[in-house]
């Protein structure tokens, strides 16, 4: 964490001019999750996410992903997913609401080191994003694409036993580097640093609501985006190997 929250401020200083340029935006996101679980090792997971301005009330990404998951133990899980993205003007103010699509394969790791009640959580992720191409403020054929890694260190903590379910705290901060060659002077994409509460409703049911501190370099180098996000997600998680077990007994 210290790690991405120094490259963080070392890309601030790097900007810092008379020129420089900082938009600050308040959002809210709002996601559901449906995790499947149809083997021992296997699962799938499908989410759903409308994010938009606050202030005034604007539509910003609508977003939609799918992520094949295997358990590969010792606390280690593949991931490999595909996102498609609608992406709607970056100023909630402009006139011509021109929404672009963004295709975007990855492959994700991820490590757990449980500790009692704290949880210490990694999350690898390398993405391929296809945009595509715009003339004239309509869409054009094609796609330009680059490449984007992430790394998020976080941490879950189990603060109490509600009704028998688990209220949790979560705090993780991730950092997004962009690769390619039409990457000139952004190649620290953003920081993402996040607080939030999650309680499990049900035993297969979860709902969390939390804060999010996105501050991103622009393409141009010296304009910054500094979002504050209000987040709510509902995750619902379905074994369906125990109704295979149940029904083979």
């Amino acid at each position: 964490m210290l790690l991405s929250v120094g490259v963080l401020y070392a890309a601030a200083g790097y900007a810092q001019s008379p020129a420089k340029e900082v938009i600050h935006q308040q959002l809210v996101w709002l996601s559901y999750a449906n995790t499947l679980k149809f083997h021992p090792k296997w699962s799938l997971t499908s989410e759903i996410h409308e994010r938009r301005f606050i202030n005034p009330n604007r539509h910003h990404q609508f977003v939609l992903r799918s992520q094949a998951r295997y358990a590969l133990g010792e606390n280690w899980e593949a991931v490999a997913g595909f996102t498609y993205f609608r992406q709607s003007p970056n100023d909630p103010k402009a006139t011509q609401r021109l929404v672009v699509p963004e295709l975007r394969p990855h492959i994700q790791f991820n490590y757990n080191q449980p500790l009692g009640r704290l949880t210490i959580t990694h999350r690898y992720r390398a993405e391929k994003r296809f945009f595509r191409n715009t003339s004239n403020g309509e869409l054009a054929p094609g796609y330009n694409t680059n490449y984007r890694f992430r790394y998020r260190l976080g941490i879950e903590y189990r603060l109490a036993e509600i009704n028998e379910q688990p209220l949790k705290l979560k705090l993780n901060d991730e950092i997004h580097v962009n690769a390619g060659n039409k990457i000139v002077y952004n190649r620290f994409d953003q920081n993402r640093i996040y607080a939030g509460l999650s309680y499990g409703v049900l035993d297969n049911l979860e709902v969390e609501a939390g804060y999010l501190h996105w501050y991103q370099q622009r393409a141009a180098g010296n304009q910054f985006y500094n979002r504050h996000i209000a987040q709510l997600t509902i995750s619902h998680r379905i074994d369906l190997t125990k109704k295979q077990m149940g029904a083979e007994d």
